[in-house]
């Protein structure tokens, strides 16, 4: 399904009931709609959520600007994480939702930040997953910085490969690497829209952006904030600086978690998103 929202076009799908909890999933930088694995999903709506996820601008099906180029160091960024969050009030104009409860991952919970600022009225509940207020605040381990300057592969098979060698770095060392999902979902991304300057405007926009730990202040609805205590792309420290950063915080950390989501903690993330939802 497609909506227009905020002068662009956002490819959308849902699960469960249009009756349930409206529950918006924002995924992260270069990430698609599809890496909210269809099951978590599926878990979510089981507990009485209509869940929606859906691409972000420069990602997956949605609008890609292409006619804005790569980025250019010391040039503007094409467009900040403020409109990105306004793509996201759009998209909630086209369900027919005045608010929702709103999840973000990495980048995702960067969005998810700055809706809850910009559009307060529409954040029943914020939930941000292995997010940071700002890019200095948790910036990434030696190691995961080289993976993020590596150059994209050229062809589907080196893309796959190459998604298996990120996730050994960046993804979950006390769980084990589950390569055969992580190279199908690679595939799947690649063929609905593999688009590597996208992700350079995107990652353009989370720098032009800044720190927003003192707007995170002004946030007044009930937040939880999920981190991985060895994440190395965005480090423990940008969630605690989050659940600090805003009043009441619930701050949620889990051993062994990196930078993704792992399957044997998705009854964990279920539960504790419900609670905050159901109030």
């Amino acid at each position: 399904m497609r909506a227009a929202a905020n002068g662009i076009e956002i490819a959308y799908e849902t699960f469960g009931s249009p009756g349930g909890r409206p529950l918006l999933l924002i995924m992260g930088l270069g990430a698609q709609l599809i890496h909210w694995d269809d099951e978590l999903c599926e878990l979510l709506a089981e507990q009485g959520h209509h869940v929606v996820r859906f691409d972000n601008r420069d990602a997956g099906l949605s609008t890609h600007l292409h006619d804005a180029g790569v980025p250019q160091p010391g040039a503007a960024s094409a467009y900040l994480l403020d409109d990105m969050a306004d793509d996201t009030a759009g998209l909630m104009d086209a369900l027919g939702w005045s608010a929702a409860h709103v999840v973000g991952a990495s980048m995702g919970g960067m969005i998810a930040q700055t809706l809850a600022i910009r559009h307060p009225e529409r954040v029943l509940t914020l939930t941000s997953i292995m997010s940071t207020p700002g890019p200095n605040v948790a910036p990434p381990t030696a190691e995961a910085s080289a993976r993020l300057l590596v150059a994209p592969a050229a062809d589907r098979e080196g893309v796959l490969a190459q998604s298996v060698e990120t996730w050994s770095v960046i993804g979950s060392p006390g769980f084990e690497l589950d390569k055969e999902r992580i190279m199908r979902v690679a595939g799947l991304a690649y063929d609905r829209g593999f688009d590597p300057p996208g992700t350079t405007r995107q990652l353009a926009a989370i720098m032009a952006s800044g720190d927003r730990t003192e707007r995170l202040a002004t946030i007044g609805v009930p937040t939880l904030v999920i981190h991985g205590e060895a994440d190395q792309l965005v480090p423990l420290v940008g969630g605690q600086a989050t659940a600090a950063a805003i009043p009441g915080a619930t701050l949620l950390t889990f051993p062994g978690m990196g930078h993704d989501l792992p399957r044997p903690l998705w009854p964990d993330i279920v539960e504790a998103v419900t609670k905050l939802t159901k109030g």
